[in-house]
């Protein structure tokens, strides 16, 4: 006698000695139907009664596909590759068959079907690149360890870059880092693009952008891809120089600089056939324009002070031209 069979027997004996099926619902925690039904099993069978009784369903639903439809469904699959929908509409057309995408489904996983074998063209990447040096500089910034903070600024056209290291991503260490950028890029810088990041966002930020006759070009929101070549230095970056040294040496900053000069005088860029930023630089120094022609094509009218918030920017910028 199984541990159910004895519960139930209990509920039963003492139904009968106490004759109050209430006080015996209380006491078992069971509902007064769940009581009789034992009960009159019981007094129907016996202990036999007790037992459970199987769940299967007496009648089961007739099988939908028989030996012809699967043979069908088999056959449409594996001579022209067709999914369960579209086996479902060329039965109906052709056999007039009707059965559920479901019941087709079913019956290529019985048969352990491969899936439909996609043919997708894989998307040709486009890639651009400015035309002069200075045209379009990326910059961004990246967490290399706690409170350690990688500033990066990379040229669109000769790859060339600046690296700074912080202990914030402040408003007040992106104006240092412009600087910075200003003094060591050999060339006036005409475009800054970076992310939506707030430390880019400040008002002296941009400001002193337009001291110095600089295009401010946010990107637009969840678009680290139109940022795609500092984001890639970063990882080359994180791959080939601070896999290589410790964090915690006093010396970190001497060994970035000495890595962003091997990097723009040195290591050889793919996307040059082999050649450095600077060697890049070089070749493209008679078409770069000088400060004096970039302060001069600067339209310090057309550029505003620009938020954050990229909706809100677009707001503002349809109640400007209303105005």
């Amino acid at each position: 006698m199984n541990r159910e069979i004895q519960q139930r027997l209990q509920w039963v004996k003492l139904d009968e000695t106490s004759g109050d099926a209430g006080f015996v619902c209380r006491r078992c925690g069971i509902s007064r139907p769940t009581l009789r039904k034992w009960w009159r099993r019981y007094l129907a069978q016996g202990i036999a009664g007790l037992e459970s009784h199987s769940r299967r369903p007496k009648h089961s639903p007739s099988t939908k596909t028989g030996a012809g439809e699967v043979a069908l469904i088999l056959e449409l699959r594996s001579l022209r590759n067709l999914g369960a929908r579209r086996i479902q509409s060329e039965l109906k057309r052709l056999h007039a068959i009707s059965l559920a995408v479901a019941t087709i489904h079913k019956v290529l996983c019985q048969n352990k079907v491969k899936p439909v074998v996609k043919f997708r063209r894989k998307a040709d990447f486009i890639r651009y690149e400015r035309p002069v040096p200075g045209d379009r500089v990326q910059m961004d910034t990246c967490k290399i360890g706690p409170g350690l903070y990688q500033y990066t600024s990379v040229d669109d056209c000769t790859r060339y870059r600046v690296l700074r290291l912080y202990s914030r991503r402040t408003a007040a260490n992106t104006l240092d880092f412009i600087d910075c950028v200003i003094e060591e890029m050999p060339f006036p810088i005409q475009r800054l693009q970076t992310d939506r990041g707030r430390e880019f966002f400040a008002v002296k930020v941009q400001e002193k952008l337009k001291e110095y006759s600089i295009k401010f070009r946010p990107n637009k929101p969840a678009s680290p891809h139109l940022n795609g070549k500092v984001e890639r230095s970063q990882k080359t970056d994180k791959a080939e120089f601070y896999a290589t040294v410790d964090l915690s040496t006093d010396d970190l900053k001497e060994l970035l600089a000495e890595w962003q000069h091997y990097y723009n005088w040195e290591r050889h860029h793919s996307a040059h056939n082999g050649k450095t930023p600077m060697a890049r630089y070089f070749e493209l120094a008679e078409q770069t324009p000088y400060s004096d022609a970039v302060h001069t094509s600067y339209q310090p009218n057309e550029e505003h002070i620009q938020e954050q918030n990229y909706k809100l920017e677009l707001e503002l910028r349809k109640l400007k031209r209303c105005l």
